[in-house]
């Protein structure tokens, strides 16, 4: 039976060439917002990984939404021309592959050093800001945020189409908001970080009203490309976001025009309780997919290729999701194709390297993809 994995699907005004995913992942080298030679190699390099598209890391749409110092971020002209180079380079050497971009606003999680560097808060004298959120309640222990004013919110708004505006210029065939992992717009969706009295707190209805907004602002300024939003399955706290109220998110998000959602959890509260296992979150996707009409994308631990294939092919989601899999082997994509019996492109410089044509490739387990 062919694999579903590797057969395409269009999401919006874009076709993809197959339904696997390089998640954004973060890199942190970023110098006030500017994608850099890093940026330039890695992403280079995810490009050729046959993936129907590589997701560029979070990218902050001003500079108090950034995380770290080291974040890239989309709200001047020098962040707009470096993300460019980056994304016709990508396109230039990775074929079919899509190139899409993930925007965000930090929140009350901005404003802290790299991972490598411990991930805590920044004091004035290191470059931290005072950060902002829809409550005055802190990440932990961390110092408590400004609660977000009207203008703040008008802001907010600005910042996401003017960035969104920027990407499309830039190149991407697709911008994924996120709303999820504990950032800002994930912090006005839950109830344990939204304690707010006016129309933007309170009721579900309430809670998602900023988010919409800003999807819609988004729509608006870029017009054209594939919209998406990773969204929370799960806080894993008890009052936070349950199964059902993401379900009930994303069906707001497609009538609103969105095309596709991806469906994670966690990372809202330090105070939460997962279980790690393979596949972990495919459950929230599920029962995302199982109540809305666009297409849902799985992420979490999908670590194998027939894991994916079941995935797809069960009908639990649309598209899988894979992070830390492609940085410890990029060429994942490759052998996930060869193990399924599918066809994937590889860039002419590296068909030397395809099984049937160098004989090495047939000691290693597993095999990559035949030429």
């Amino acid at each position: 039976m062919a694999s579903k994995l590797f057969t395409p699907i269009t999401l919006g005004p874009r076709v993809y060439d197959n339904r696997l995913v390089i998640a954004p992942m973060a890199q942190y080298s970023a110098v006030d917002g500017d994608f850099g030679d890093w940026h330039y190699i890695h992403l280079g390099n995810l490009a050729t990984s046959g993936a129907g598209c590589v997701m560029i890391e979070a990218t902050a749409v001003n500079a108090e939404g950034r995380c770290t110092l080291g974040d890239t971020g989309l709200y001047s002209d020098s962040n707009e021309a470096s993300l460019a180079r980056v994304v016709a380079a990508m396109k230039r050497h990775g074929g079919n592959t899509r190139i899409g971009i993930q925007l965000v606003h930090g929140g009350r999680k901005a404003s802290t050093a790299v991972h490598w560097l411990g991930g805590q808060p920044l004091s004035p004298a290191a470059g931290g800001w005072t950060t902002v959120a829809p409550s005055a309640i802190g990440f932990g222990d961390w110092p408590a945020p400004r609660a977000a004013t009207a203008g703040d919110l008008d802001e907010i708004r600005a910042a996401f189409a003017q960035a969104a505006a920027r990407a499309a210029r830039a190149g991407v065939d697709l911008i994924e908001l996120h709303a999820a992992h504990g950032y800002l717009l994930h912090q006005f969706l839950s109830p344990i970080t939204n304690r707010r009295e006016d129309a933007y707190g309170g009721s579900l209805e309430n809670r998602m009203r900023l988010p919409l907004e800003v999807f819609e602002a988004v729509r608006a300024a870029a017009p054209g490309v594939t919209l998406g939003v990773r969204l929370t399955g799960s806080d894993w706290i008890e009052g936070g976001i349950t199964p059902e109220e993401a379900a009930r998110f994303a069906a707001e998000l497609q009538a609103r025009g969105c095309h596709y959602v991806d469906v994670t959890s966690g990372a809202l509260d330090p105070r939460q309780k997962i279980t790690v296992k393979r596949g972990y979150q495919v459950e929230f996707a599920a029962y995302v997919k199982r109540h809305v009409g666009i297409a849902v994308r799985a992420v979490g631990l999908i670590v194998d290729p027939q894991q994916a294939e079941d995935i797809v092919a069960g009908g639990q989601a649309d598209l899988v999701a894979i992070a830390r899999a492609a940085l410890a082997n990029p060429r994942w994509a490759w052998e996930a194709a060869h193990v399924l019996g599918a066809k994937i492109e590889v860039a002419p410089q590296y068909q030397r390297a395809a099984s049937g044509v160098w004989p090495g490739w047939n000691l290693r387990q597993p095999a990559p993809i035949a030429a």
